[in-house]
């Protein structure tokens, strides 16, 4: 199983970023998808997931950010916008297969750096 994310870097504040994964060695439409962020000395956050039944945000990104995937093509996606210095953080894809439990696989992480 391999996620790999990209699309981080750095970005101003009131910026946009995308986000891609991409998943391997997974049956992608029976699996959960989402994001997590790490900030700095932080515990790592849920910031957006997405299954069959829709998709869920953090409250700190609703109205800003919108997770997506593609099927066909084992993505999900992770619009941002209006980024504030506060998103700043590594963001991590995850997968977990559905009903079988919370035992995600995770990709590598990319880094996300808003300024001020």
């Amino acid at each position: 199983v391999q996620l790999v994310e990209s699309g981080g870097g750095l970005v101003q504040a009131g910026g946009s970023l995308r986000l891609s994964c991409g998943a391997s060695g997974i049956v992608f439409s029976l699996h959960d998808m989402g994001w997590y962020r790490q900030a700095s000395g932080k515990q790592r956050e849920l910031v957006a997931s997405i299954n069959s039944g829709g998709a869920n945000y953090a409250d700190s990104v609703k109205g800003r950010f919108t997770i997506s995937r593609d099927n066909a093509k084992n993505t999900v996606y992770l619009q941002m916008n209006s980024l504030q210095p506060e998103d700043t953080g590594v963001y991590y894809c995850y997968s977990n297969l559905n009903l079988s439990g919370w035992r995600p696989y995770w990709g590598q992480g990319t880094q996300v750096t808003v300024s001020s």
